[in-house]
């Protein structure tokens, strides 16, 4: 017997985190009964449909991809806006890939997608604390006291203070006053990076996810370009999931 949101991630058909959220609304029924329980279990001869659709397991072979993400498109299966998505930049793989997390409609860079829930969840799940690293164009200089603000933590909304954060500058844009610093988080709240900008009195005009963890951005992608995850890649971030159960154990 397995949860029933892991049996739904480890399907394919999308992420343990959405799987959540689907069973929350009530969306997923089990034996033609409406499961809205977390870690309800079920076993392999139990019927799941989602959206009155039956589930059904597409995973073959496990994929695991790396996207350059342009700027001005959605990191989701779909948009009611009919904006571009990320996986139309993604040709000739028959499984059924979703984005692990998002990046904001107008921020490029390093996007994984895949069809392994397992894998998914270590990314995303806060228990796990992955580091995010973002290349952070502002308007105007930024100060040492602001970095270190930034590296404290700000608060984000009333009450809300974000966690300790690593930032430092890296250097001024072309011809202008602009800074760019490099931040690094482990947290995902809503445009968060940008709020903790804003808690410091400035503004971001272009932000760039550089690295997930210890994988960086492959600088030979142009936006809109991809590449599958080399098999060590894999390895090394199953092995990220091994240790934080092991302190939260």
């Amino acid at each position: 017997m397995e949860r029933l949101q892991k049996v739904i991630a480890n399907s394919g058909y999308c992420s343990r985190r959405k799987a959540e959220e689907l069973i929350a609304a009530g969306k997923v029924t089990v034996n033609g009964v409406v499961i809205s329980e977390l870690g309800t279990k079920v076993g392999p001869h139990d019927k799941i449909a989602i959206n009155n659709k039956p589930l059904q397991n597409i995973n073959r072979e496990k994929v695991y991809i790396m996207l350059n993400k342009p700027r001005n498109c959605v990191s989701t299966m779909s948009d009611p806006q009919h904006r571009r998505t990320v996986l139309s930049y993604i040709q000739g793989i028959p499984q059924r890939i979703y984005p692990v997390g998002r990046l904001d409609y107008d921020t490029s860079g390093l996007l994984l997608l895949t069809n392994d829930g397992e894998f998914a969840n270590i990314i995303t799940h806060p228990s796990h604390v992955v580091n995010k690293t973002y290349h952070v164009l502002i308007n105007g200089a930024i100060s040492k006291t602001e970095l270190q603000q930034l590296a404290r933590g700000v608060e984000i909304e009333p009450g809300i203070i974000s966690s300790p954060a690593t930032a430092k500058l890296l250097n001024y844009a072309d011809k202008t006053n602009n800074a760019v610093i490099s931040l690094t988080i482990h947290e995902g709240k809503k445009h968060q990076v940008k709020r903790m900008i804003a808690a410091v009195g400035k503004e971001v005009l272009k932000l760039k996810r550089v690295a997930i963890s210890f994988l960086e951005l492959d600088e030979t992608l142009r936006p809109g370009e991809w590449r599958h995850l080399k098999p060590k890649e894999v390895k090394r971030f199953f092995g990220v999931g091994v240790i934080a159960k092991q302190k939260n154990n």
